[in-house]
């Protein structure tokens, strides 16, 4: 079958020249942004405080692809997908400059993030009515789990892609609500617990489903070229800065430098046109990513041995997880910063690391990394907590 997003030989692909209407059409929305809302750029309680105009709706369909990092804001989301594509093709061009091989060398981001990008539409379709002014809903779910997952999996094309992405709607999303809702809220716990324990309580049942009914995900699509394998790394101080980088991006399964850069560059941007536009509006964006970025720093020094031994190590397991929900919860104290980003790349890796080596085969290690969130941010978070108090 003839790869349709990627067409050998033409000068553009159907995947360059869709990335190219897509960037037109945000940089016009950005621009009406700024001209309608001249003193200052809206803030998330002016989104929220909006609904249910198509405008705001928008605006939080697009922050949700910038949420598993908790800064839920268009331009971080917007840098995410432009920083993806460069490296996409740097990496398809062989270029040296491409960093971490995004999607981990698999040449199959094309498919990955438009199963991902499906996954967020039909969700925000089908479970958009339970977002209110007032309530906050975890419709980001299925862009950063289940989609991206079935893909490296299982291959790239239309079946495997659509499918992945009609899952995560049906599964994730519903999963993480539930759990959200039912359990974290009268609790009092953390919603990221929620989150990730619906991540993975979706994923077993897709890929169980997948087993039993192989036809789901069985594909005849051509297997993209595969960028040359990098020299050895030499796992020194720059190979550490990288990696600490590219953690940034690791949740949404791209790992890749410039998809970090072009995050963090959005919220830093939105924080400069508004501190309380992204982030939830908590104005704890430095903060919070001066926590995340020390505990993937401590994670990477402190397991480097792993990554020497084993190649790839989920040390941004608590940059998405327990350090944002601590800061959130805690404020961004010293205190608060530290205790998280120590106990947070000291606990959740090595546990993510065990756990997904335990699951079956036909289950995606990604479930224990996000198993490995819920676990470490119910013990580090109540901790923080006493240690401020």
């Amino acid at each position: 079958m003839e790869n349709l997003l990627i067409k050998p030989g033409t000068e553009r692909s159907r995947v360059d020249k869709t990335i190219i209407a897509l960037g037109l059409i945000s940089a016009l929305l950005i621009l009406w942004t700024a001209l309608t809302h001249q003193d200052t750029w809206p803030s998330y309680g002016d989104m929220v405080a909006s609904f249910p105009e198509p405008i705001a709706w928008l605006r939080w369909v697009l922050g949700d692809i910038s949420e598993v990092a908790f800064y839920k804001h268009e331009l971080a989301s917007l840098g995410l997908l432009a920083g993806a594509y460069l490296a996409w093709w740097a990496s398809r061009s062989g270029k040296r400059w491409q960093g971490f091989a995004i999607c981990y060398g698999s040449g199959l981001w094309p498919w990955l993030v438009t199963s991902s990008l499906l996954g967020l539409l039909l969700s925000n379709l089908l479970w958009g009515w339970t977002v209110t002014a007032d309530t906050w809903q975890p419709t980001f779910a299925a862009f950063v789990s289940l989609p991206a997952a079935m893909v490296l999996m299982f291959g790239g094309g239309w079946k495997v892609t659509l499918n992945g992405a009609l899952l995560g709607a049906l599964l994730v999303t519903p999963m993480c609500l539930l759990i959200v809702n039912f359990v974290c809220v009268p609790l009092g716990l953390p919603a990221v617990i929620g989150n990730v324990l619906g991540m993975a309580a979706g994923s077993v049942i897709a890929f169980v489903v997948c087993r039993r009914v192989p036809i789901l995900v069985r594909s005849d699509s051509i297997a993209p070229d595969k960028p040359l394998p990098p020299k050895a790394p030499s796992y020194g101080l720059g190979w550490s800065l990288r990696r600490v980088l590219a953690d940034f991006s690791e949740a949404p399964f791209f790992g890749n430098e410039w998809a970090s850069l072009g995050l963090l560059a959005g919220v830093l941007l939105a924080y400069a046109l508004n501190p309380v536009s992204a982030a939830y509006g908590s104005g704890l964006v430095l903060q919070l990513i001066g926590a995340q970025a020390l505990t993937s720093a401590l994670g990477v020094l402190i397991w480097r041995s792993q990554w020497i031994k084993r190649g790839w190590y989920p040390t941004y397991v608590p940059l998405v997880s327990v350090v944002p929900a601590a800061v959130l919860t805690h404020g961004g104290s010293w205190m608060v910063v530290g205790s998280s980003a120590l106990l947070g790349a000291l606990i959740a890796p090595p546990l993510a690391c065990a756990i997904a080596g335990r699951l079956p085969a036909h289950f995606h290690p990604y479930i224990g990394n996000v198993l490995s969130m819920a676990l470490s941010t119910l013990l580090i978070v109540p901790l923080v907590g006493r240690l401020v108090a």
